[in-house]
């Protein structure tokens, strides 16, 4: 909300609201350690060294963390600190990462304070941290003698093409909204003269600035946060499977090559669909075909990549939906199909997508291990974003799961017809 003082200084909740956002961002780090340090306790070696090793460098990291750590807003005027602050937040995850793969919850946001850098380092941080984060996915530093360098080495190439792409990108778009921030301060200091004239109006015209400008800044780090689950995390599970298929394939050079290239393939896919979630355009099956024939292909290459047979029914008259209600029922099949190949270690799944005059549904089944006992309610990143975006268009999402039953994840959006 707007104030004017005597002077006529107009100070705005803007800068207040920036800052909070960027202390949770700040926060976000402990959360990594928190969640690693049991886990890492929990697995690995149970000796007195690792044991006392790996809380007291926790507490290191969140020391260093506490103290060293620069605001975005802060950089320029403490650049040395920054980058201090950043080379010593690498040396900590390295030693974190060799003690437990666990802590790449940990290493994983040094992905987003490379910011903090000036932009000639942004490439080299790239490099270290995506050579970090390829350690933790192949299981740890043993693991690259046990016949995973490959792997490693295909791995930390898709973390620099694919998290360098999403990082630079989102990096300069930051830059951009700043920019465009500092501009709206300046424009709204020029207004300061009028607002005492316009004392009412002006005010009640702050505050609709301030909270389109917060609205559109959460929209779209939430929208950048799920297409960077859709594309990357999603991208980099089937890699992962794929290169370790071919990693156990060495007697079987056809087989070896066949998930090599499939690999490649999902890494190219995965690289394009990234650039397009950047660029918020429609996802790549969309922009070629109608909603039926997405899903479909979708299916097909998610068979193809799991080696997990899935049949694909449509019902009812397929019609063209609006953009937007056919690119969230394309994500959540993507999603439903993905926790399946994670989670559920099923035989068979089934996709169905039924159009009716009032709605439009989508189910997706497996006769996996379904859910434990009471966990149900308990969701993954990826559904509770399937669920935000289903909101935005006033559609529902429902689970249904027993030990040993499979799952049944139902999906229903308003029939909103396209052109």
């Amino acid at each position: 909300m707007g104030a004017s003082g005597e002077d006529g200084v107009v100070t705005t909740d803007a800068a207040a609201q920036q800052t909070r956002q960027e202390r949770i961002l700040h926060l976000v780090p402990y959360a990594g350690l928190a969640l690693a340090v049991p886990l890492a306790l929990a697995t690995g070696p149970v000796t007195a060294p690792r044991l006392a090793a790996v809380p007291a460098l926790a507490v290191l990291a969140a020391v260093w963390q506490f103290l060293m750590h620069v605001p975005q807003a802060e950089r320029e005027a403490h650049r040395t600190k920054a980058v201090v602050f950043y080379g010593g937040l690498l040396v900590l995850t390295g030693l974190l990462v060799t003690l437990s793969p666990f802590f790449g919850f940990f290493g994983f946001t040094c992905y987003l304070q490379v910011g903090l850098l000036p932009r000639r380092l942004w490439l080299p941080a790239v490099v270290l941290t995506a050579a970090l984060m390829a350690t933790t996915q192949v299981g740890g530093v043993p693991m690259l003698a046990h016949g995973m360098l490959v792997p490693y080495l295909g791995l930390l190439v898709v973390n620099v093409l694919i998290a360098g792409t999403i990082t630079y990108q989102a990096l300069d778009e930051d830059q951009r909204s700043r920019a465009r921030a500092a501009l709206i301060e300046e424009l709204a200091e020029a207004n300061a003269k009028l607002r005492e004239a316009l004392e009412e109006n002006t005010g009640l015209h702050a505050q609709l600035v301030a909270q389109a400008r917060e609205a559109g800044v959460l929209d779209e780090r939430q929208r950048m946060a799920g297409e960077i689950h859709d594309t990357i995390a999603q991208g980099l599970t089937g890699v992962v499977t794929q290169l370790e298929a071919a990693a156990h394939a060495d007697h079987d050079p056809e087989r070896r090559a066949r998930h090599r290239d499939l690999a490649h393939r999902l890494a190219r896919e995965s690289l394009a669909e990234a650039r397009r979630s950047v660029q918020a355009l429609r996802p790549g099956p969309l922009a070629q075909a109608h909603l039926p024939e997405a899903v479909q292909e979708l299916a097909e290459r998610w068979s193809q990549t799991t080696g997990v047979p899935v049949r694909v029914e449509v019902t009812g008259n397929p019609a063209p939906l609006l953009p937007a209600v056919e690119v969230v029922l394309f994500r959540a099949a993507q999603e439903g199909l993905a926790n399946i190949a994670k989670h559920a270690a099923a035989s068979r799944a089934g996709l169905t997508l039924s159009y009716t005059d009032e709605l439009v549904l989508l189910d997706v089944v497996d006769d996996g291990a379904g859910f434990p006992a009471g966990s149900v309610g308990v969701q993954s990143y990826g559904l509770e974003a399937m669920r935000q975006r289903l909101r935005q268009i006033g559609g529902a999402l429902e689970v249904e799961s027993e030990p040993g039953e499979g799952t049944a994840l139902s999906v229903q959006v308003p029939a909103l017809w396209g052109q």
